[in-house]
């Protein structure tokens, strides 16, 4: 038996998401989402850069996104698995809240937040 090593719930969410790098601009479809990243799932072929951040907006509704700056981990043809580099506060609370109604647990939610802070600081 594998042991999980992962240490942030990921959270299956199906939202639109655009993405940006340099001058260039694609869509894709959110698949999940954690604290750390996210899995896209490719509406197009995408020829990205390599080592260039992606700037991803991923859209919960007319008035409210979670915007943050990623780095390719992975792609294939059908999907792009991203790592976060950097959000901003208002996009790391819409982020918290939706994986804490997702998680139904808020102490485990901040539990991850907390999580996140310290390996970041280290």
């Amino acid at each position: 038996m594998t042991q999980e090593r992962r240490r942030f719930s990921r959270i299956d969410f199906d939202a639109r998401v655009e993405i940006a790098q340099g001058d260039k601009n694609w869509q894709a479809q959110l698949l999940d989402v954690s604290l750390k990243g996210l899995l896209l799932a490719k509406l197009s072929p995408y020829q990205l850069q390599p080592n260039t951040p992606l700037l991803v907006k991923i859209i919960l509704s007319d008035q409210t996104s979670i915007a943050m700056s990623t780095q390719v981990v992975h792609q294939t043809l059908e999907q792009l698995h991203l790592a976060c580099v950097s959000i901003d506060i208002d996009s790391i609370s819409h982020l918290r809240r939706l994986i804490e109604l997702n998680i139904g647990d808020a102490a485990a939610a901040e539990r991850e937040l907390s999580e996140l802070i310290a390996s970041a600081d280290n």
